[in-house]
Order: C-alpha cells, then structure tokens, then sequence
C-alpha cells in the first residue's frame, strides 16, 4: 500500500492510485465489517488507507492549482525562486544556514536525513524553520503587480496538507505543554484529536527532535503517575498512540528515551483507557524490528502480563496483540516465560477469556523450551484437548495440535493423557483425519509417536 509522502504527481498515476486505494479500503472494511473480532491492525490500515486517499486529493489539487499558476507566470526574480526546485516558492522559509526555501521542499531535504545547507553545504545546528516573511511579501506584491492571483491552497499548502498556520499552531499547544495544568489539559486535548483525525499532524513529530520530549513532559516529570491528572495522562499517551501509527515515526518514538519507560509506567497505574492505549502504543511500535528488541530489554513484558493477568475487558486485545507481536523475536520469548507468562495464558484459556488471541502466543511461545516444560507441569494438555475436541474454529485446533506435539516431545509422559484421550474419545485421531493440513500433519506426528511408544512397551 502507498504511504503518505510518497504519492505519483502523473495525473494518470494518480488516478490508477486512487482506484488501487479504494479497492484496499473496500476490502478492508469489508473485513471490519464482517469480522466481529477482527485486528487493530485491520482497522490502522484502513485509516492509513483513508488517510492517503485524502493526501492524493490534496496534493492532485494542488497539482492543478500550480499548473494554472506556471502558465501565467512568465518569469519571475531569481531570490523569489526556491534553489532546489527553481520555481516560485509558495511557502518561503529560513534555514539554519540563512539561506531561504520554499518549505515544502527543504522539508523533502530534511525528512531524508540530510543535515547540510544544499547551496552553501554548511552543516545545519538546528533543523527550525523560520518563515520569511520579508520573502513572501515581496513575492505576493509581485503576483498581484503581474495579474497571478496566489490563492491559499497553492500558496501556503505543502505535501501533507499543512499550512504555515498549522505549524504555528501545533508549536503553540507543545509550548503550553510546559505551561499551568490548565494549559497542559486542554492542549494536550486538541494534540490528541488533531493526531487523530489528521494524519499529517504525526508527520511533524519527526520533523522536529524536542516535539516528543515537549508532548511528555507534563507526565515525565512527576515521581508518581498516579499523582498526574488522569484526563492529561490518557490524552498524552494516546497521542503518543496516535503518533506510532505513522511508520516513520515508528523509530523515533521507540528511541526517544523516555517513552517505553513512560508507557510502562502507564500501563501499571494509569486509568483503563490509559492503559489499554499504552499497551496498543507497544503493540504498533513492535511493527519494527529493532522496536521490539527496545521494548524486550526495557523491562515492558512484564506489566504487559500483569495487566492481561487483571483480565479488563476494555485492554485484553490490545495487551494480547501487544504480546504477540512483541515474542516474535526469540529473545523477548524467554523474557516472557520468566516473567510469568504461561500460567497467566493458561489460567485464561482455562476460563475460556480471548481463546483465540492467547492460543496463538502459547503456540508461539511453544518454541522455548522452558515455556513447553511450564506448560506440562500446569496441566495445559486436558485443556488443549478439550478444546481439539469442542471447538469449531479451525485455528485454534492447529495451535493446540502443535503445542501438544511440541510437549510430547520434550516430556513422553504426556502421551500417557493423550493416549486416555484417544481411547475415549479418538481426538487426535479425527483431526488427523479431518483437520486442516496443518492439523493432519502435527496429528499423526503425535500418533506415530505414541504408536512407537506402545510398541517399545510391548517388546519390552
């Protein structure tokens, strides 16, 4: 799927990409729609998917706009023209250098990791953008003197739909962010809905290296969390949330030192709400890699376990998605194991709490060894065989199957149980028969290994 940012300006692309989109976006919520329990994921990507619907009709407009505007401008002053891109700077900015550009396009500079002055190659000291207003003056008193009308669409409007006076007014709600507690409340508010709502509001937390710091400050700062106003607190986190979704900034949030702690913190004492998105912060950051490997040394496995242990219905499915996505890599996996987590996934599968989701982490977590020996000791194979037997959901029999054959394996005194069940019931038998290919070939792994067994008792 496309990402915002780096959309076709063709127009015949553009409209292949539009229709591409809505073809996404119609299966997408299809699934929604159809799927009672269906992801978080799923619907991030359908707002993803909206999201850059909307940046295409932006930017082909736009497109428009400044083509009617090239056709009537015939030529214009050298300083009104941006260096790297030799046309009339709609938006001119001061960089850190002194030289001026048009800010869409030093901004396409910059989100490339470039840190150097493209005329003069002077390393920049900050990467601020300071309107030239001077610039600008001049440049809307030549259009007018010339006939060309500069409407604000084209003018002011980079690539992600911002304006000069959005920028302005999202570093006006970060300063409040350090301001009375009444300030930090509502800016933090309207952070979180425009964060929500629009997506090229999470852009610009990448473009500058103190915006997190600023956004966190107000709930980094005191010795307990649950001594912060509760409505701040849900608002912060969530914004932080509603930042992660965005892919390039999955990597800075996760880096910036203090957020996993903070997340944590919120994820032991913060109100439902709060916890549940501190928990779906960690579930989006763990998209990447190198996130994963962060949140599994920083420690957050375990208040991830402890709030699925309390059982909320409001967070399970966050901290359950949290968990999976997180033990994918290996190492997190025995982190989790000894902070506790198969007893806790048990005793809910048990009690018959999010079957699904937590069947699927015990498979996973099934590949440690550790996590297979604390499986057997707490009784896991009746209930994974009762469920063999009485679910309908496909899935879920596979995952038992394949942590029964993974305990068999390491412990021969489970097939004893498994062999009970086969003489009363023929469960693993009607599987191997009538499961998914899967399910079949873990099945009759599990047969042909409790056959040898008879057979060896037998020659004996």
């Amino acid at each position: 799927m496309a990402k915002p940012g780096v959309l076709d300006t063709d127009p015949g692309e553009m409209v292949k990409k539009a229709i591409e989109l809505k073809r996404e976006l119609q299966r997408l919520v299809k699934s929604i729609v159809d799927d009672e329990d269906c992801s978080t994921e799923t619907i991030d990507q359908a707002k993803e998917t909206l999201c850059v619907l909307k940046e295409l009709k932006l930017r082909k407009r736009s497109s428009l706009s400044l083509k009617l505007h090239k056709r009537s401008v015939t030529s214009c002053p050298d300083e009104f023209k941006c260096p790297l891109s030799n046309e009339l700077m709609r938006d001119p900015v001061i960089v850190a250098s002194g030289q001026t550009y048009d800010r869409s396009f030093i901004q396409k500079w910059l989100n490339a990791g470039n840190r150097t002055c493209p005329r003069t190659h002077e390393v920049f000291s900050h990467t601020v953008l300071t309107p030239n207003h001077l610039i600008r003056e001049m440049i809307e008193q030549w259009s007018k003197n010339q006939g060309v009308e500069l409407s604000n669409t084209v003018q002011y409007i980079d690539e992600e739909g911002l304006n000069e006076a959005d920028r302005e007014h999202f570093l006006c709600l970060l300063k409040k962010m350090s301001s009375t507690l009444s300030d930090q409340k509502i800016a933090a508010k309207e952070l979180r809905m425009l964060t929500k709502k629009h997506p090229c509001f999470r852009v610009l937390f990448c473009d500058s290296a103190d915006a997190i710091p600023q956004l966190l400050k107000p709930i980094c700062g005191s010795d307990s969390f649950s001594s912060i106003h509760p409505d701040l607190q849900e608002d912060v986190v969530t914004t932080l949330l509603n930042i992660s979704i965005h892919d390039n900034n999955k990597k800075l949030v996760a880096e910036t030192p203090m957020v996993i702690p903070l997340l944590m913190r919120a994820l032991r004492s913060g109100t439902i709400e709060t916890r549940s998105n501190a928990a779906a912060a960690l579930f989006t950051l763990s998209a990447l890699d190198s996130n994963k490997e962060i949140i599994g040394k920083s420690g957050a496995l375990k208040p991830l376990i402890d709030l699925l242990e309390e059982g909320h219905p409001l967070a399970m499915k966050d901290v359950a998605s949290a968990l999976f996505n997180i033990c994918v890599m290996h190492e997190n996996k025995a982190r989790a194991v000894k902070d506790g987590a198969v007893r806790v996934i048990l005793t809910k599968i048990k009690n018959q709490v999010h079957v699904d989701e937590l069947l699927a982490i015990l498979a996973l977590l099934s590949s440690h060894q550790r996590a297979v020996h604390d499986m057997g000791d707490l009784g896991a194979v009746p209930s994974l065989l009762r469920i063999i037997r009485e679910s309908s959901c496909e899935r879920n029999k596979e995952n038992c199957v394949a942590i029964l054959q993974t305990i068999c394996f390491y412990d021969r005194s489970k097939l004893k149980e498994i062999r009970e069940e086969e003489n009363s019931h023929k469960t693993i038998s009607e599987l191997a028969q009538s499961g998914t290919s899967r399910a079949k070939r873990k099945a009759s792994g599990i047969l042909e290994r409790l056959n040898r067994v008879v057979n060896i008792t037998h020659t004996a």
